[in-house]
C-alpha cells in the first residue's frame, strides 16, 4: 500500500513528518520537494486515489484486464 505523508524539510535537509507513522519494519520512501509557495498541496490527486482504487478493484475490471495478464 502507498501512503502520502506530509513533511517539512529544513535547510540542512532534515525531514520531519507532520504526523506519526508506525511501520512493521524498514520501508523505502520517495520525497517530492515542492516550491516554497506550494505549502498547500492540492489534495485532489490524493482524494481521488481511494475512489480510483475502489473503482478498479471490481470483478468486471479484472475480467477486462485478464487478457493482459495471460500475455506475460
Amino acid at each position: 500500500m502507498v501512503r502520502a505523508i506530509e513533511a517539512v524539510i529544513d535547510e540542512q535537509g532534515n525531514v520531519r513528518l507532520l504526523e506519526p507513522v508506525k511501520l512493521p519494519g524498514k520501508r523505502k520512501a520517495i520525497v517530492a520537494i515542492l516550491e516554497a509557495e506550494g505549502w498547500a498541496v492540492p489534495a485532489t490527486g490524493l482524494l481521488s486515489e481511494a475512489a480510483l482504487a475502489e473503482d478498479s478493484n471490481r470483478p468486471e475490471e479484472d475480467a477486462a484486464r485478464e487478457h493482459l495478464q495471460r500475455e506475460r
